[in-house]
């Protein structure tokens, strides 16, 4: 049946060539964007994923540019430490040469001191935008390092950050120093073989060389508050054995930031065994000695049968008023002048070389660390780009094989349409 009020055939031109309007419109947008998924009307579950790592990819663009700043204050840090050791290299050179008798032993020490203060230079310049990592000598909790940015982690809980810390290296040059004021100990004073903090005893007994030993805090790996004093109170010596103290804390040991009990224990036997060395004179010793062992401090007797001495461990609170010693602190007290003194720093030069080289070494591990850190971000920052492109990106080649074959199903529903429109005509035909 034909009618001139309804059109059937040119409603149904008319709805196809709409659904192709529209659907030309949409590959003709991921044309002009180069995306399929434009906004959340596109795909509501993809587009929310995508946001979510594009915001991924933001967070981990701001931790490289943090791990590009550690990286370089690492760096800072390394060639100050490596520039230190090349010069205690040339004044270790200098006290070599002192050890001859015919040398004027004066200008050797001139230029030792001159060296001496070219590192204290170099370690108060070794800094990067104010960070100094040659020196840790503050009281201030976590001012032993600097963390560093290193990634983005995300849970079904939620986002976290994650730090790489690295240690600062002290290569000062300050003594330590226990606060005049600080006459309390803190911990129970008990036998030295006990476990307290604070521990004293006489090392007495029938066999040759007695020892004692006292433990520190709970274990090896206990953390230390900055500015801690922990001292050596020798008394009561006899025979063999090294002289008074003349204070309490002659021996001492204040612990930096970042000590543990075991660095305390390693701090005091050095400390000991240099005061001992300087009371008998080197080679003098005998069996008096103080070692260590994770958190434990062994000390020996003299070498004799019987009582020896009295040995007082103190522990005291951190207090603004103790000093914390530099890393070189024994540099200042290198003196050529005498044959002992010449003698006495060509030991000392070994250990100071030490300390400047671990320090080094442990900037170069540190600074490796935080390339290979860039390294993954950077790696992951490009393959979640890529992860968000497979989920948005239009495929061009099949978008534009597509559009074409749009264009010619429009002409076609152009053309029926028009030709719905013309059949109501032939119906004039009847009424002539």
């Amino acid at each position: 049946m034909s009618s001139i009020n309804t059109n059937h055939g040119a409603t149904t031109a008319l709805q196809t060539l709409k659904s192709i309007n529209a659907s030309m419109a949409d590959t003709q947008m991921q044309i002009s964007t180069g995306k399929k998924v434009a906004s959340s009307q596109d795909n509501a579950a993809v587009w929310a994923i995508s946001k979510t790592m594009e915001a991924d990819v933001q967070g981990f663009n701001r931790v490289s540019d943090s791990l590009n700043l550690g990286q370089s204050t690492v760096a800072v840090g390394r060639q100050g430490a490596e520039t230190v050791t090349e010069l205690l290299t040339e004044i270790k050179g200098k006290v070599v040469a002192a050890q001859e008798e015919n040398v004027d032993r004066a200008k050797i020490q001139t230029d030792i001191v001159a060296l001496r203060e070219q590192i204290g230079s170099i370690v108060s310049a070794a800094q990067f935008n104010g960070q100094a990592m040659l020196s840790n000598t503050e009281q201030t909790a976590g001012s032993g390092g600097i963390n560093v940015l290193a990634s983005i982690n995300r849970s079904q809980t939620g986002v976290t950050s994650s730090d790489i810390r690295v240690a600062k290296q002290d290569l000062s040059q300050g003594q330590a120093s226990i606060g005049s004021g600080l006459t309390a100990m803190t911990g129970a004073a008990n036998d030295i073989t006990g476990s307290g903090d604070g521990a004293a005893a006489t090392l007495t007994g029938n066999a040759t060389a007695p020892t004692g030993t006292t433990t520190f805090g709970a274990s090896a790996t206990t953390t230390v508050a900055a500015g801690t004093g922990f001292s050596v109170e020798i008394s009561a010596s006899a025979a063999n054995a090294p002289g008074n103290t003349a204070g309490r804390n002659d021996i001492s040991y204040v612990a930096r930031d970042g000590d543990t009990m075991e660095d305390v224990a390693a701090g005091l036997a050095a400390a000991f065994n240099k005061y001992v060395s300087d009371d008998l004179g080197a080679g003098n010793e005998g069996t008096v000695a103080a070692a260590a062992s994770g958190n434990q401090l062994t000390f020996t007797g003299a070498d004799q049968t019987g009582d020896n001495f009295s040995v007082t461990v103190n522990q005291y609170a951190a207090d603004a008023s103790s000093t914390i010693g530099g890393g070189l602190a024994e540099l200042a007290n290198i003196d050529v002048t005498t044959q002992a003194g010449a003698d006495a720093a060509l030991t000392e030069m070994e250990g100071l070389i030490q300390t400047a080289i671990d320090s080094a070494a442990a900037f170069g591990s540190a600074e490796g660390r935080l390339e290979t850190q860039k390294e993954f971000v950077s790696g992951l920052t490009d393959a979640l780009k890529s992860g968000i492109g497979t989920l948005v990106d239009a495929n061009l080649e099949e978008v534009s094989a597509k559009l074409q074959a749009q264009q010619v199903q429009q002409q076609l529903a152009i053309q029926a349409l028009s030709i719905a429109n013309q059949a109501p005509q032939s119906l004039l035909s009847l009424f002539r």
